[in-house]
């Protein structure tokens, strides 16, 4: 058994694809009536999965709540890299949680928040 897929619920589709795609992520064009979205990812990798919240309202009974802690982590090729994306994303309007900083286990690490308030890690290894 493996990991697969991580999921998040958003309440704006169209607006939550725009911050993952500044993270990296690609999609395929979609139309206004989508109610799942997953980036184009390569085989073997864990897909990212993006629900309406409606949905999975309809599925679990009950308005789905974004975590207060990271949910996942996204591995940068450089600490640079790091400090480049997390100012994409402050540029762009989205929320910083945690500024970038040199950790002290050795790694460059930032957290943002997605629309919907999901938090991500953004980190690299020092070298």
């Amino acid at each position: 058994m493996k990991i697969d897929a991580i999921a998040v619920t958003s309440k704006n589709l169209k607006e939550t694809a725009k911050f993952y795609t500044l993270l990296g992520f690609e999609f395929a064009k979609f139309g206004a009536d989508e109610k799942h979205l997953e980036p184009q990812s390569g085989d073997g990798m864990v897909r990212l999965m993006i629900d309406d919240v409606a949905l999975i309202k309809d599925i679990i009974g009950k308005d789905p709540i974004p975590p207060t802690h990271s949910s996942f982590a996204m591995l940068c090729d450089s600490p640079a890299e790091v400090d480049h994306v997390a100012q994409k994303i402050k540029d762009s309007g989205y929320t910083i949680v945690k500024e970038p900083w040199d950790a002290f286990w050795g790694q460059r690490y930032a957290i943002v928040q997605d629309p919907d308030g999901y938090m991500i890690d953004i980190f690299a290894n020092q070298k």
